[in-house]
C-alpha cells in the first residue's frame, strides 16, 4: 500500500532527486531480492535506469501496489489479533479499513526532508529549498548559493553548481570520511570475505589519505571511527567523491563551519565569519514519518520512527509487526530485511494449524 498520493512506483526517485544522480554503490550491492540487474547494466547505475529496474521488478513479480492511497492510522486490535489500517482512497474519496495478521512498515527512512532549526532561516530573503527539490544548476546562474550539509547529496549538489560556474559554498559541520567509489567497492568486497572490519577500515583510510592528502586544512576532519565501523555503528555513510574535493582544494567551492544564524540574506557562522547568499540548499538529510500513522509500534520503533534494536536484530517487533528499509543500510539493507521478514512470516504461517 502506498502512503503517497502518486500513481507511479519509485516516485521519490522519479520526482525528488537531482538530475545527475547515480547510485553511489556498485550494482552488485544494490539488487532487490531474486532479480539481478541485466548483464549490460553499468557498475554505477543512473537513476533513470534504476527506475526502469524497479518497474521491471514490479512487472516480473506481478506486484500490484495500491496507488493514491494515504494511510491514516494503523493500530493493533487484541480482540482479533490483527492490525487494523485505515486508509484514504484519494480516487474514490472513501476511507477503507484493512485488517492484517502481519504489518510491514516499509515507508522508508527518507520519508520527509529534515529541516534544521537555524535561527532566522524562515526570514531569509532569498530562496530556501531542501535538497529533495534540487534538480540541476540551471536555476542558479548568476546566484551565490550556500549548500548546508556535507553528505553525499550535499557534496554532489555543490559539485554540480560549482562545476557549472555557480558561486558555491558549503557548510561542513561534522567530521566525515571522503572515499572514492573504488575504495568503497573494495571495502564492501573485503567485508564479504569476513576480513575484520578494523583491518578493512585501516586499508581504506590509508588509501584515502594517499588519494586526497590531508584535508583538515580545507575544513574537512576525519572521524575517529573508520568508515565501515562508523556506518555500522551510527548509519552515517562516507562521502563518495565525484570531483568536489578538487574544487574545494582549488577554492572554487568555499567551505564554512557551523552556522550561528541567518539575518535577511546574510549567514553568520560560529567562527565569526559572515557572508551573503541568494539561495540556500538544505542537504540536511531525511527522517522517518512512520510514527505519524503507526500506533502500538513501541516494540519495533523508537520516538524517531527508526528501529529500536541495532542491526541485524532490528526488523521484527511484536504481534506480527516488521520493518523493511529502516536500518540505514541502503538497497542492500532493504534486500536483507525483506528476505528475513518474508522468511519469518512464512515460518509462522507454515506452523499454523489449518482451518
Amino acid at each position: 500500500m502506498s502512503s503517497l498520493s502518486v500513481r507511479i512506483a519509485a516516485s521519490l526517485w522519479r520526482k525528488r532527486t537531482y538530475d545527475r544522480l547515480k547510485l553511489h554503490l556498485p550494482k552488485e550491492f544494490c539488487e532487490l531480492p531474486h532479480m539481478p540487474y541485466p548483464s549490460d547494466t553499468p557498475t554505477y547505475i543512473p537513476k533513470e535506469q534504476f527506475v526502469r529496474y524497479v518497474d521491471a521488478y514490479i512487472e516480473h513479480f506481478n506486484i500490484c501496489p495500491k496507488y493514491r492511497t494515504l494511510v491514516q492510522s494503523s493500530e493493533y486490535d487484541e480482540a482479533s489479533n490483527c492490525w487494523v489500517i485505515m486508509a484514504h482512497d484519494q480516487v474514490s474519496g472513501l476511507v477503507i479499513e484493512y485488517a492484517a495478521r502481519f504489518l510491514v512498515v516499509a515507508t522508508g527512512e527518507n520519508s520527509e526532508g529534515n529541516i534544521p532549526k537555524i535561527p532566522g532561516i524562515h526570514d531569509f530573503h532569498g530562496e530556501v529549498i531542501h535538497s529533495s527539490s534540487y534538480k540541476s544548476w540551471n536555476h542558479y546562474g548568476g546566484k551565490r548559493v550556500l549548500v548546508i550539509g556535507c553528505g553525499n547529496s550535499g557534496m554532489e549538489i555543490a559539485y554540480d553548481l560549482a562545476g557549472n560556474g555557480v558561486d558555491t559554498s558549503i557548510v561542513i559541520r561534522s567530521p566525515l570520511h571522503i572515499m572514492t567509489k573504488g575504495l568503497i567497492r573494495l571495502g564492501m568486497k573485503l567485508s564479504k570475505w569476513n576480513i575484520p572490519i578494523k583491518f578493512v577500515d585501516f586499508i581504506l583510510v590509508t588509501l584515502a589519505y594517499f588519494f586526497f592528502g590531508d584535508l583538515s586544512k580545507h575544513g574537512i576532519i576525519r572521524p575517529n571511527m573508520g568508515p565501515l565501523f562508523l556506518k555500522a555503528k551510527t548509519g552515517r555513510s562516507a562521502v563518495i567523491d565525484v570531483g568536489t574535493i578538487e574544487l574545494i582544494k582549488k577554492d572554487v567551492i568555499k567551505v564554512f563551519g557551523p552556522i550561528c544564524c541567518v539575518r535577511e540574506n546574510a549567514v553568520e557562522f560560529e567562527d565569526g565569519k559572515r557572508d551573503y547568499f541568494d539561495s540556500l540548499v538544505l542537504a540536511t538529510g531525511y527522517k522517518s514519518t512512520a510514527n505519524t500513522w503507526l500506533k502500538n509500534g513501541e516494540s519495533l520503533l523508537n520516538e524517531e520512527g527508526m528501529p529500536k534494536r541495532d542491526f541485524p536484530n532490528h526488523w521484527k517487533g511484536e504481534n506480527g509487526l516488521y520493518c523493511v528499509g529502516l536500518a540505514m543500510r541502503g538497497l542492500a539493507g532493504i534486500s536483507y530485511d525483506a528476505k528475513r521478514v518474508a522468511g519469518d512470516i512464512k515460518s509462522i504461517i507454515d506452523s499454523m494449524e489449518p482451518f
